[in-house]
């Protein structure tokens, strides 16, 4: 095989890999996994099914395979964060990422958001282990930047509860959103001013609103 048939089939294999995960959350989010098939993700791939289960192997490894992908997004951004950081740049910055997220990609939240819902069967060992552990690492962070005086001392956790939550609703209740405000989308100024609304009031919450 030369180097060029090499290069032609990862191009292939990868833009078909693409298609696949981009055309399963659109699928899974709008039907659920139970409602979801492998023959409808292959339609909306435009591939044949026998491909989809070559690429992916099964229908629940793609869905796992999608929720994990949304859960790396969202906590890259505070994968390295220290004490010697600054509170609020970090807050802000993650509630920044987070609402970018939310817009860029808000079928991979909703999608997150039903597999929480339904009692997440496919994510427990997940959240009991590698994003439990995620979690308490940055909330010993935020322990030291109070302990420094750096920040208010609340309770780490409930802050990381409540930046998630209050960034990904705009993407789970998009349809309550637009309803109550009379929109048929938010434009990029309705994010702008969402996106300072959330930095004001959750650095003022942590008390760290005189850094910004």
């Amino acid at each position: 095989m030369t180097a060029t048939s090499v290069a032609e089939s990862t191009a292939t294999r990868l833009r078909n890999e693409k298609a696949i995960l981009e055309a399963a959350e659109q699928v899974f989010a709008q039907h659920g996994y139970r409602g979801a098939s492998v023959q409808a993700i292959a339609e909306a791939a435009g591939l044949p099914k026998s491909n989809v289960l070559y690429y992916v192997g099964s229908k629940q490894k793609l869905y796992v395979t999608l929720l994990e992908r949304m859960m790396a997004r969202w906590n890259a951004m505070l994968d390295d964060i220290s004490v010697d950081d600054d509170p609020a740049e970090v807050l802000e910055a993650f509630i920044r990422s987070k609402m970018q997220l939310t817009r860029d990609h808000p079928r991979g939240s909703r999608l997150f958001a039903a597999e929480i819902l339904g009692g997440a069967p496919f994510l427990q060992e997940y959240l009991r282990g590698e994003l439990r552990d995620w979690v308490e690492a940055r909330a010993r962070v935020f322990e030291q930047w109070a302990e420094r005086g750096l920040m208010d001392r609340i309770d780490p956790v409930w802050l990381i509860f409540l930046i998630w939550s209050s960034t990904q609703h705009y993407a789970d209740f998009e349809a309550q959103v637009l309803g109550i405000t009379d929109r048929s989308t938010l434009s990029d100024e309705d994010y702008q001013r969402i996106t300072e609304f959330l930095c004001t009031v959750i650095l003022k919450g942590c008390g760290v609103a005189t850094h910004r």
